[in-house]
């Protein structure tokens, strides 16, 4: 590890310590979390899926909006590698996708299409339970290193403490905060829509403006995107962070 990634990794870990350690937006924790594993790991994207309390997998955070609609076609086709991880509780390993084909016949068309040609999907888990799983798409062919999977694992990890670190040792306090965060998932992504459309956005500029409105004003991301929903924030307030041009 060269000392310029070594000093990038320790940041992103002292920076996620002191979120939990001060209280924290889980939603905004985990898309900072996926984007630390696209920016650190030897991986184009990543993805992180959540398993309710029902067992049912929902997408919680991607780094990129492809990304996330992959994540997506994997749960609607229930098939691919992060939601055998995360159904599996093992890792995933699939340094190239083409020869998996005959495993996966929708899965592999489509992240070949989304320009992925490797994944690589480790799970969340709380001890012995698996809460989801957090999949690493590569650009190209190959395997991760050791190195690379051993801090995808020990991001994974700290994903599932952040889900869960605030629940009681009272029987449902866990699912309860998986329910909490899945529900504020919804939300930002209600938000994204409204701003989507009302600033002639991307979903990924609509996600950029919320989170640059949310640090500006030192507010939660799930606030913020609450507020939009319910409108008491005026929508224009949020794309004038970004300098947009509404319609």
């Amino acid at each position: 590890m060269t000392a310029h990634r070594e000093r990038a990794v320790t940041q992103a870990f002292v920076t996620l310590a002191a979120r939990l350690a001060g209280g924290y937006d889980v939603v905004d924790l985990l898309a900072t979390l996926t984007a630390d594993c696209a920016r650190l790991l030897d991986v184009a994207s990543a993805g992180l899926l959540l398993a309710d309390s029902s067992g049912v997998l929902h997408v919680m955070a991607a780094s990129s909006e492809r990304t996330h609609e992959l994540e997506v076609f994997q749960l609607q086709r229930a098939e691919g590698p992060c939601r055998d991880c995360s159904l599996g509780g093992v890792a995933v390993s699939v340094p190239d996708l083409t020869v998996e084909r005959d495993r996966w016949p929708a899965f592999v068309p489509a992240a070949l299409s989304a320009g992925f040609a490797s994944v690589h999907a480790v799970p969340m888990r709380l001890r012995d339970s698996t809460l989801g799983a957090l999949g690493l798409f590569g650009g190209s062919v190959g395997a991760l290193n050791a190195d690379d999977l051993l801090l995808g694992q020990a991001l994974a990890d700290v994903a599932s403490v952040a889900l869960v670190q605030d629940a009681a040792t009272a029987p449902g306090a866990v699912s309860g905060q998986l329910r909490a965060a899945l529900s504020s998932r919804v939300l930002l992504e209600q938000a994204k829509g409204i701003l989507a459309q009302l600033g002639n956005l991307d979903m990924a500029a609509a996600l950029a403006a919320l989170r640059r409105y949310a640090g500006d004003h030192d507010q939660r991301l799930t606030e913020v995107a609450q507020a939009v929903v319910n409108r008491s924030l005026p929508v224009e307030q949020v794309l004038d962070t970004l300098g947009s041009v509404r319609p």
